[in-house]
Parts: C-alpha cells; structure tokens; sequence
C-alpha cells in the first residue's frame, strides 16, 4: 500500500526502502525497535509553531529531545511552541505517529537537526503509522529545502 509521502518520493526519482511494523506505541523509540534501526538514525517528525513565522516541521534524531528555545533563537524569534495534535494533524494530513514531512497538506518549511545529515541513511516516516522508509538524509535536505539546525 502506498502512502501520499510514498508517491511523493516515487514521483521524485528518490531511493527509498520501505519498513513496516505493527504500530503499538507512538514515538520513535518504539519505531526504531520495531524496525531494528539505530534510534540515532531515526527521525522524529514535530510540527512547532513559531508564531509570526507560522508553523515549522522539525526533524529530529529519535534520541534528542527539542529544545524550543534554541530553536526560537535560530529563528530570531522570542518563543515557539509544539503544535497540539488537532493542528498538527490538520496542517498536514497524518495522524500523529504517522507524519511524515512528504507530501503533506500544507508545504511548511522544513528544519532538520544537523548530526542527521552525517548518515549515510536515517529511517524517516513513510506518512502512515507503522511506515518507515530508509533513505539518504541528503535526499530529505534537497527535496525539502531543509534548514539545517544545531
């Protein structure tokens, strides 16, 4: 089964590997182990309000927490804050547990925490809970016009 961010990596030319598992527990420990991938290589998908500046997808390691007020520091803005679950799933069409930054309702623009890029591959959600695809973190960058952070 194809998800909106499969077609959109498809209709791309992007090499990708799908990874399925059953979805308990949302988070990407959870995910990570599930698919047997280093949860440093595994990307968290957050959507954070920065006020003005709208919302942003963030995409961080499984094993680092966010650090809003670095992040409103990167933006030149005083705060942001995590989007809620209604917004978030509204501003890109996944249910939380299954956002994926591709193909999502609304194009938001994308930042992306710096040690991701130095893999060769990180697995990242493939727009529905319990879908994970591997794929080159320069591919996220480029596709997404990533903002790199930290």
């Amino acid at each position: 089964m194809s998800t909106r961010a499969i077609g959109f990596l498809k209709s791309r030319g992007i090499e990708f590997e799908v990874r399925k598992y059953d979805h308990k527990v949302k988070g990407a420990e959870f995910a990570s182990e599930a698919i047997g991938y280093p949860l440093e290589r595994t990307i968290k998908t957050l959507v954070v309000d920065a006020g003005r500046k709208g919302p942003f997808l963030v995409l961080m390691p499984g094993h680092m927490k966010l650090d809003l007020k670095k992040l409103a520091s990167f933006l030149s803005i005083k705060r942001v804050s995590m989007a809620d679950t209604r917004t978030a799933e509204r501003l890109t069409g996944y249910l939380v547990g299954g956002i994926s930054p591709f193909g999502t309702r609304k194009r938001l623009p994308v930042i992306i925490e710096g040690s991701l890029v130095k893999h060769e591959k990180v697995a990242i959600n493939g727009g529905q809970r319990g879908t994970m695809v591997i794929m080159n973190p320069e591919d996220i960058v480029k596709l997404l016009n990533c903002m790199v952070f930290g």
